[in-house]
């Protein structure tokens, strides 16, 4: 198999920039995430011989940098699970009939006292090698888009969740219950630290600064307009703020049912949104782009719960090509799928997906 790549008459890092900017590019930003065995099947099916080459392969546009930890060990280790360095939180290896998942249990604060949310470890900022992080910096290059932070970040659902599960974070939010919140904002501001410094570092590489909180279901909102503006909207605005202190555009990673809070991410100065699931409501291309226009770039929409997993290659490519159509219009689109391609997908169909956006989505 091989991609035949689009013609190209400028950088990815220009290419990102320009996409931010809602200016006219060569072709659509691309970017890609995936689980590790379809990652696996995709080396070997486009003779790539690491993640790098297979990136380059596909057209990928940017990289993430960040800084590693260098600190004293955080938490203790638990026999037969995988624990975090930094946030503690426990996972096991789930197999399936595709793979497998390192799925979370055993959560550490899980019906947690005042005690031990005040006494729960958060790394500290001087504890991470940002000259390290600079060091990847430079050998990627002003030529690569560059961007710092995650979907994972600060993510205060999910990632308050998997150290105490998901009902004890919302029942926590909705109650306001303090020892809960000030722990929140630890972490956030432990975070939001270790960003800043790698902004001070490496911030003339720095292209954006990418963000995530999952705030939908598949067919509604995960909590009210009210409770995100008493409990959650602080946190997001500060890592927003610091992002427009720089200067750099932020993207966040919204799953599900989010387009209800996206009127708020503008108003923080919110840049672009990602993931898009087009099956969940009100998260169609054609409903994003009638209801928020070009007030925001839009990355994801190619479905990991469709056609690529589920369909055939020319499914894939129709699917594709629609989603380009009405994406690229006024440009600012990142093409990508809406989550991880997950292991189940097909080879071929992932192979269609880059084929596709370097076919149709060339800016002419």
């Amino acid at each position: 198999m091989k991609i035949t790549k689009a013609k190209e008459t400028m950088n990815a890092r220009t290419r990102v920039r320009k996409t931010f900017a809602h200016e006219k590019t060569d072709r659509v930003t691309i970017g890609y995430e995936s689980n590790p065995a379809i990652n696996k099947r995709l080396m070997e099916a486009l003779g790539a011989k690491n993640d790098e080459e297979l990136r380059q392969a596909l057209g990928v546009d940017y990289r993430g940098i960040g800084a590693p930890y260098k600190g004293p060990k955080l938490f203790e280790d638990v026999p037969n699970r995988r624990r975090n360095e930094l946030d503690g939180w426990i996972s096991r290896w789930v197999e399936h009939s595709a793979g497998g998942y390192w799925d979370f249990c055993d959560f550490p604060l899980k019906d947690a006292t005042d005690e031990m949310f005040e006494k729960y470890p958060v790394p500290n900022p001087d504890h991470f090698d940002y000259d390290a992080a600079l060091d990847s910096a430079k050998a990627l290059g002003k030529d690569m888009g560059i961007y710092i932070g995650a979907a994972g970040l600060p993510d205060v659902i999910n990632s308050n969740g998997r150290i105490m599960g998901t009902e004890d974070v919302l029942c926590n939010l909705i109650t306001e219950n303090e020892a809960a919140l000030k722990f929140m904002h630890r972490r956030a501001d432990s975070t939001l630290k270790v960003l800043e410094r790698t902004m001070e570092k490496c911030g003339d590489y720095i292209d954006f600064v990418w963000y995530g909180e999952d705030l939908g279901t598949q067919i509604r909102p995960m909590i009210s307009m009210e409770l995100y503006r008493n409990t959650m909207k602080p946190i997001h605005k500060k890592f927003f703020d610091f992002a427009k202190s720089y200067d750099k555009p932020c993207i966040i990673h919204t799953c599900g049912s989010s387009s209800w809070v996206y009127n708020e991410f503008i108003e923080m100065g919110v840049t672009g949104v990602d993931t898009l699931q087009p099956e969940a409501v009100n998260m169609s291309p054609a409903y994003l782009k009638t209801n928020f226009g070009n007030k925001l770039c839009y990355r994801g929409c190619i479905s990991t719960a469709g056609p690529l997993t589920f369909g055939k290659p020319d499914e894939v490519t129709a699917i594709v090509k629609e989603t380009l159509e009405i994406m690229m219009d006024g440009y600012g689109y990142h093409f990508a799928p809406t989550h991880q391609i997950q292991d189940n997908t097909p080879t071929e169909n992932a192979v269609a997906m880059y084929q596709a956006a370097h076919t149709y989505g060339v800016y002419r």
